[in-house]
């Protein structure tokens, strides 16, 4: 792939007039959103999206998640259903995708559902990836702004130090502030949680009135972000570690002594906050054997150690 001249895109109308114009032009330009920044290109336009696959060096059977500035948007693009209808309108704009039925003749590229007669589609809920939206005028899909398999970036360094000289621009947006991509949950035929994120099952739970069915891990993802090996640092990851064996680096949890601490008080909400920007710090240290506390399995905890298995997942 040959070498591109990335534009660095103030967070203004002047910036976002720029990031539009290279979207239009099928161009991949990554923007911030409340959870983690994304790599933005056209739905529409399958060539951008093949860029942005060669971009990533993701699989091209994992579908992406399309973003879009309001339900009035979404409704034009997919089928919702009472259960989809009740979630959207409690969550969005916010940290929730939804899964749901492609709509005849919505113009989505096949490479963006990855031949799936679904789409996953949100409204973000931060005010760059608003105005973005507003000026492009149209449906952008955008998985996370890293290469595949990497760690997620919740900053603009992060985005600028892996991905300058692969995508056309960047939006510089400061830190996203959940940290964490959405959680996604298909309603047909049950509302099943198919990626724990940043807004937490119960809540969705509670709004449903019911708990939700679980998804496991699939060969061929129906939803993005269902690959057993994902979030991937460059050191061995061993989790629900007690202790410290020789040669390992601790990413702690709680009041523990550790290089690096998700949250010393123990709180989950700044652990998720902090989980991708703690990934990246370990390989600046280049850690090789990563040790990593135990972590709550509920609330905010399940999405933490959703991503933290993906990470030691045989790769």
């Amino acid at each position: 792939m040959n070498e591109i001249d990335t534009k660095i895109l103030s967070p203004d109308a002047v910036g976002l007039t720029v990031a539009a114009e290279l979207l239009s032009g099928g161009g991949l330009v990554a923007f911030p959103t409340e959870t983690v920044y994304g790599l933005g290109v056209d739905a529409r336009n399958s060539d951008a999206v093949a860029r942005l696959y060669a971009a990533k060096g993701r699989p091209s059977f994992n579908p992406l998640i399309v973003h879009v500035e309001t339900l009035a948007v979404a409704e034009t693009l997919v089928e919702f259903d009472e259960d989809a209808l009740r979630l959207a309108s409690a969550f969005w704009p916010g940290a929730l995708t939804l899964v749901l039925p492609l709509k005849d003749g919505a113009g989505i590229s096949p490479l963006v559902t990855a031949g799936l007669d679904t789409l996953a589609v949100r409204v973000p809920d931060h005010a760059l990836a608003q105005s973005l939206l507003a000026a492009y005028g149209g449906p952008i899909a955008a998985p996370s702004a890293n290469p595949s398999g990497q760690v997620s970036p919740t900053s603009f360094a992060h985005v600028r130090d892996q991905m300058v000289g692969r995508i056309d621009g960047i939006v510089e947006g400061g830190t996203c502030g959940v940290g964490l991509e959405s959680t996604i949950v298909a309603t047909r035929p049950v509302p099943t949680l198919l990626r724990a994120g940043g807004l937490p099952s119960e809540a969705i739970e509670a709004a449903l009135g019911q708990e939700l069915a679980q998804a496991g891990d699939a060969a061929a993802p129906n939803s993005p972000g269902q690959l057993a090996s994902h979030y991937a640092p460059k050191g061995d990851v061993r989790l629900n570690a007690v202790d410290v064996r020789v040669g390992e680096t601790l990413l702690g949890f709680g009041a523990v002594e550790a290089a690096i601490n998700l949250s010393a008080s123990g709180d989950l909400v700044e652990a998720a906050a902090n989980l991708f920007n703690a990934l990246h710090q370990l390989n600046a240290l280049g850690a090789e054997k990563i040790a990593v506390s135990p972590i709550p399995e509920h609330g905010l905890g399940r999405a933490i150690n959703d991503r933290l298995r993906r990470a030691a997942a045989p790769r």
